[in-house]
């Protein structure tokens, strides 16, 4: 994972539009997102994601391939879909199994974008309120489609997905809400959002009296 201030230049989000200003995980967490690496080389990998899932109770999960061959024709639709800044009522929890895709996560109201770019191995939790986006990466290839020694020929041949390619692992408690609550005047009032708000104020009046 690597987070960084957007550079706000008009263009392909799916570009890096990467800045010099990195953001730490520290930072990160006081925004109330929480970031965990399980690489998919290890053995015991999935096991870390199972113990996360279960210290969060995350009791569900999924998988969803984000590229213009497993979505076809709403492929674009979608992408649009996902880049419009938006919150969820629920957690926002992703285990990236391939590929590789950017989050971008409002850090107060209408200030900066903070950037994250997410790729096999890292798993990433949006709290519920927050508002953000997301796109793939223009220019990657899935380490899972193309074996050891493999050609780019080869990959292209087989049909895997060359750049706007991304994997993941899905993790919920309930019956997920996957509806994106695009943001405005209504979301503004929306409780979830209203208690990730609040919840900030009380974090960073705590840090400046600390």
């Amino acid at each position: 994972m690597k987070a960084y201030y957007y550079d706000n230049v008009e263009g392909d989000p799916r570009l890096p539009h990467i800045t010099p200003d990195g953001v730490s995980v520290d930072h990160l967490a006081t925004l109330g997102l929480l970031h965990a690496r399980f690489p998919l080389e290890e053995s015991n990998s999935i096991d870390g994601v199972n113990k996360l899932a279960s210290d969060r109770h995350y009791s569900h999960r999924d998988e969803i391939t984000v590229s213009p061959s497993a979505m076809g024709a709403v492929y674009e639709d979608k992408i649009k879909n996902f880049f419009a800044e938006h919150m969820h009522e629920d957690e926002e929890i992703r285990y990236i199994l391939g590929g590789a895709g950017y989050f971008d996560i409002r850090e107060k109201g209408d200030d900066n974008w903070i950037r994250i770019r997410v790729e096999e191995g890292d798993l990433l939790v949006l709290p519920p309120g927050i508002y953000h986006r997301f796109t793939v990466d223009e220019d990657n290839v899935s380490s899972r489609s193309m074996p050891v020694g493999c050609s780019l020929l080869v990959v292209f041949k087989e049909g895997a997905d060359v750049g706007q390619y991304i994997k993941a692992m899905r993790l919920f408690k309930d019956e997920p809400k996957w509806t994106p609550l695009n943001r405005g005047q209504e979301t503004e009032q929306n409780s979830f959002r209203k208690e990730y708000v609040h919840q900030r104020q009380q974090q960073f009046q705590s840090s400046v009296t600390a």
